[in-house]
């Protein structure tokens, strides 16, 4: 009551070891709507995403097909449109809805790695009223999006191990960016003496 100003008592089932799966989607204002696969996002510290993977490894093709006709169903049922992010939590077998992040989100990069669609444009292609199916997009059906071998993002963030690892702040003093084969990398450059702040 004093938290919420209601004596509702809500209840949850309690799941004791579950992944975090999350499902990509692309909707356009004429009501077609697609998936992008998932992406794995179980490795997390403070509540906060480490590591994510795409597609899912060790996920059950069963469970993943039903993950992936459930976040449709949910899609085409509210007329959703734009780039989006439909998350659940997966025990065994079993998937449990979420919430939508009506956005893309930091780890979308490993989608557009596996499947080859650039969803920055395409939100954008979506919001200037192109289907999906127009060569603007060009995602003519389902079947035309197929992931391509995996891909992995990490969050590198400031703790401090002196402080029970909590977050902390300060001025960079050197970075050096990863190199090689096969990597993505969006920022980075110029790192050395950029002030971490509390508000960052």
């Amino acid at each position: 009551m004093a938290a919420f100003g209601s004596p509702v008592v809500f209840l949850e089932k309690f799941l004791p070891r579950v992944r975090h799966i999350e499902v990509q989607v692309l909707g356009d204002l004429a009501g077609n709507v697609v998936h992008l696969f998932e992406r794995d996002c179980s490795v997390q510290r403070r509540h906060q995403k480490v590591v994510e993977i795409a597609p899912s490894p060790n996920l059950g093709e069963a469970v993943r097909q039903r993950l992936l006709d459930d976040t449709l169903k949910i899609a085409r049922a509210v007329g959703y449109h734009n780039a989006g992010t439909f998350e659940y939590l997966v025990a065994g077998d079993e998937h449990y809805f979420i919430e939508v992040n009506p956005r893309l989100q930091v780890e979308h990069t490993v989608t557009e790695q596996v499947t080859g669609v650039d969803l920055v444009q395409a939100q954008i292609r979506i919001e200037q009223g192109y289907e999906l199916a127009s060569p603007e997009i060009g995602i003519y059906s389902q079947n035309a999006v197929r992931p391509r071998g995996y891909a992995i993002q990490c969050r590198i963030t400031t703790e401090d191990p002196a402080n029970d690892f909590l977050p902390d702040t300060g001025t960079i003093l050197a970075y050096r960016a990863p190199g090689g084969f096969g990597l993505r990398l969006d920022g980075g450059d110029g790192l050395a003496g950029t002030v971490v702040s509390g508000h960052y």
